[in-house]
């Protein structure tokens, strides 16, 4: 292995501990702590464990945590009905809930019901927009993780071109535009793009992000490229990126690894979105992007 190993882990609790010091700064200037409330339908073991570290994290970070767990029989009205009073509630500056809902329940109806302003994970489409048209709305937590990695790593991104693997709302689409307003020059690929291995010979960056176990071959990476893996694919073999890792590691300058890389950021951006959130309700000051 000739790469670099980016350490999600260590660069998630660093940005834990700054979002700590800050909430609690915030907490001496506002009165009361930032507010996270997640909801969590049914008992998806996956979304459970998740939505109990989402908890941990926040209380550690010297947040509130409002957890609201509704059976999996919940209806459509109940459940816009709790997104509305939070919506309402002056102690919940972030609302989050959890996915994938029950079957018969329409997450997009939901998700486009929480308050943009509290929506810290960056889904509504007015969120979409701000970042579209560079306004400041709230970030999907994962592409703000893998930004941030590469900020550490490389510094000014001025000028790299870039390849992100995936077009989905979630990552892909705004790590193209997060990318772009960083001055990269950015092709977002996918599924039916022809000749990918082309198109990496050229990238600086590449971004995988298309849920497919180690799709993207060491040979088709250019020496020295950062690999950013958002991939976290269930095998015989474990837990794989969509990276062939190896391969990889062996051409690539620095690569993430999985677990441990691109997954802690998520939580940590989360976490740092509430903060950002509680800033801008409470008319507080605070340079978002200095965290």
């Amino acid at each position: 292995m000739t790469a670099e190993l980016i350490d999600g882990k260590a660069a998630a609790q660093r940005l834990r501990a700054r979002v700590g010091d800050l909430a609690t700064r915030f907490a001496e200037d506002a009165g009361r702590k930032p507010g996270l409330a997640v909801v969590l339908v049914g008992e998806d073991p996956a979304s459970s464990v998740y939505v109990r570290s989402k908890g941990k994290a926040t209380v550690a970070a010297n947040m509130e945590s409002f957890e609201h767990r509704l059976p999996a029989d919940t209806d459509q009205a109940d459940l816009i009905a709790l997104v509305d009073r939070l919506n309402a509630d002056p102690a919940v500056d972030g609302i989050l809930v959890q996915l994938p809902l029950p079957a018969g329940l329409d997450a997009d109806a939901v998700l486009t019901r929480i308050d943009p302003d509290k929506d810290v994970d960056g889904f509504h489409p007015v969120n979409a927009g701000r970042l579209a048209t560079g306004l400041n709305g709230f970030v999907p937590c994962t592409p703000y993780g893998c930004l941030l990695l590469l900020r550490e790593r490389l510094g000014d991104l001025s000028g790299l071109n870039a390849v992100v693997i995936g077009r989905s709302n979630i990552v892909g689409k705004p790590m193209a535009a997060l990318l772009t307003a960083e001055n990269c020059t950015v092709t977002i690929a996918h599924s039916r793009t022809r000749n990918l291995p082309h198109h990496l010979a050229h990238a600086d960056i590449v971004v995988a992000a298309v849920g497919r176990a180690k799709f993207v071959q060491g040979d088709w990476v250019k020496p020295g490229a950062t690999v950013i893996d958002v991939g976290i694919n269930r095998t015989d073999d474990g837990l794989v990126g969509d990276v062939d890792f190896e391969s990889a590691a062996s051409v690539a300058g620095a690569i993430t690894p999985v677990p441990g890389g691109v997954g802690p950021m998520t939580i940590a951006c989360l976490l740092r979105n509430t903060l950002v959130a509680a800033h801008r309700r409470a008319g507080v000051a605070l340079d978002a992007d200095a965290i």
